[in-house]
């Protein structure tokens, strides 16, 4: 056994490396999500059909370890419920993606009228009217999608979330690039 310890510096070293390299792979990921919005929207359907399954499976498990009879019976169809619409998802990606679109389309409406509800209820504070713009972005951005739907499954997804990718990758350097500098100076 060593008696030297690393530095913890050492460790931040590492650490910091590792998150300027994930975050150039995030980039990159969502650049080629960009690229071809239709294929990750694909493979986000396919993602979200494992995690239901996933779910599915958790409800089943839960269902036999309650003890009321109800709460048994709900969690078991609430269970096959998650299970049929995962394997529905993972066989049929190219429906589910349209689907998926037009569900993001009336989350994205929902939304947009909620932040206009929330501007108004602020509308005395500074600031306030980005709520406005922000609800009524939200809500031109659910009735492209709805408008064009379901040809609007060829990009939308794909591409909202290549957009988050990027962005995410970049606050992400940028966050890992501020603490390299900080660990030199010390």
């Amino acid at each position: 056994m060593s008696g030297a310890a690393t530095p913890i510096s050492d460790y931040a070293h590492k650490t910091v490396n590792w998150s300027i390299f994930l975050s150039i792979l995030l980039i990159l990921a969502g650049f080629c999500t960009l690229l071809v919005p239709f294929v990750g929207g694909a493979v986000i359907t396919i993602f979200v059909g494992w995690a239901m399954i996933i779910s599915g499976i958790t409800h089943l498990v839960f269902a036999w370890k309650t003890h009321t009879t109800g709460t048994r019976l709900w969690e078991l169809l609430l269970g096959l419920v998650y299970l049929f619409a995962g394997f529905y998802l993972i066989v049929h990606p190219l429906s589910g993606l349209a689907s998926l679109t037009l569900l993001l389309a009336f989350y994205l409406f929902f939304e947009g009228i909620f932040e206009i509800v929330n501007f108004f209820q602020v509308r005395p504070r500074h600031g306030a009217g980005w709520l406005l713009v922000d609800g009524l972005i939200t809500l031109l951005l659910a009735w492209m999608i709805w408008r064009s739907w379901p040809f609007s499954s060829a990009w939308a997804i794909g591409t909202l979330v290549g957009i988050s990718m990027l962005f995410s990758g970049f606050s992400r350097l940028m966050l890992a690039m501020s603490a390299k500098r900080l660990i030199k100076a010390f």
